[in-house]
C-alpha cells in the first residue's frame, strides 16, 4: 500500500492508516482517563503516563515521516513500539490499582492490536538504503556497520 501524498509528492502523515488508528487509540485512552477519579494519586499518575504514551502513537509517526531517513524512522518506530507496550502495561496497572471501569480496557487493548498490525506494515515500507550511518550502531540497515568517525 502506497502512502497518501500531497500535491508535491510528500507523505501526509495525517492520512496514513497508522496515524488515523493512533488518533483513535488516543481518543479512546482519553475517554478512559477521563473516568479516573482525580483524588486517586496512583491512578492519576497512570492517567498522565497513558495520555503521553497514546500521544506518541501519532506524534512519532509524523516525526518519522518528516525525517524520511531509515535510521531516524527506525528510531521513531522504536519509541512508538515502547509507547504502545507501555500503554498495554498501564491497562494492567489500572486493573491492579482499582480502576472501576475495566470493561473499557478491552476496547483499548483491541485498538492497540489493530494499531500493531498497521505498524508492522508501515515499518516494512521503510527504505533501508535511504539512511545516514548511525554511529551508535542501533538503527543502521541490516548489514551496515557503525562508522567509528564522522565522514564530515
Amino acid at each position: 500500500m502506497l502512502p497518501p501524498d500531497d500535491d508535491e509528492g510528500f507523505t501526509v502523515p495525517e492520512k496514513l492508516p497508522l496515524y488515523l488508528k493512533g488518533r483513535e487509540v488516543f481518543t479512546l485512552t482519553k475517554k478512559i482517563a477521563d473516568l479516573i477519579d482525580e483524588e486517586d494519586e496512583i491512578l492519576t499518575s497512570l492517567k498522565d503516563c497513558m495520555l503521553l504514551d497514546a500521544a506518541f502513537l501519532t506524534v512519532k509517526v509524523a516525526g518519522a515521516e518528516a525525517a524520511d531517513l531509515y535510521d531516524l524512522r527506525m528510531e521513531n518506530a522504536t519509541l512508538i513500539r515502547k509507547a504502545a507496550q507501555d500503554l498495554l502495561s498501564h491497562c494492567k496497572s489500572l486493573e491492579m490499582f482499582g480502576y472501576k471501569d475495566v470493561q473499557y480496557l478491552r476496547l483499548l487493548r483491541e485498538a492497540i492490536e489493530e494499531y500493531r498490525f498497521l505498524f508492522v506494515e508501515w515499518v516494512q515500507g521503510f527504505d533501508p538504503w535511504n539512511f545516514v550511518n548511525d554511529r551508535w550502531g542501533l538503527f543502521n540497515p541490516p548489514g551496515v556497520q557503525a562508522q567509528e568517525e564522522d565522514s564530515d
